[in-house]
């Protein structure tokens, strides 16, 4: 069965929205951290505002340091979980996710294929986390609080979800990738 599996972004207080903004180092280790994902999955799962702001942006994408992550993407079946989307025809091999989430994602575990990995999207994250149906957590901490008046990972009043370490390292910028599964 194929895995779900998500790596964001995350500052000291929670922040993953904008990492742009706060993020004031990408190292060797982060690098080969996220090609690893890109090596380990074929399939994404974005939510609605994410696909929003990345369908205007990685299809341009055709040369420069990000032309490899954008071929990745570009080319990858990509599921879309929105309940404010229509239509997601205006990126090549995107599919409008319908119905149940839970139904839909078991679905696709089941299917044939390398793991799927949630592209950015922390409402998403959310969901399938309060839903079991995220397989692993990656967070990659920066030693920066972020400050107010940007998203959270985790609302102040979210569930109790316990989730169990199974790795953790720093790098040479001094980010701490964390990876997480869920407790049994």
């Amino acid at each position: 069965m194929r895995k779900v599996v998500s790596g964001l972004f995350i500052s000291l207080d929670g922040v993953v929205q904008a990492p742009d903004e706060w993020q004031f180092a990408f190292d060797e280790e982060m690098g080969a951290a996220l090609a690893q994902t890109l090596e380990s999955a074929d399939t994404i799962l974005l939510g609605g505002v994410t696909f929003t702001e990345w369908a205007g942006y990685w299809p341009t994408v055709t040369s420069g340091e990000d032309a490899g992550f954008a071929r990745w993407i570009n080319e990858s079946p990509k599921h879309v979980v929105s309940s404010t989307l229509d239509s997601v025809e205006d990126w090549a091999n995107s599919t409008l996710i319908k119905g149940d989430l839970k139904d839909a994602i078991e679905e696709l575990k089941a299917g044939e294929g390398k793991d799927i990995t949630v592209a950015g999207s922390p409402t998403l994250v959310r969901s399938l986390l309060e839903l079991d149906l995220l397989d692993e957590l990656v967070l990659l901490i920066h030693p920066v609080v972020a400050g107010q008046g940007r998203k959270k990972l985790f609302a102040d009043d979210a569930p109790l979800k316990k989730l169990r370490l199974v790795d953790a390292r720093p790098t040479s910028s001094g980010v701490i990738i964390a990876t997480y599964r869920p407790a049994s």
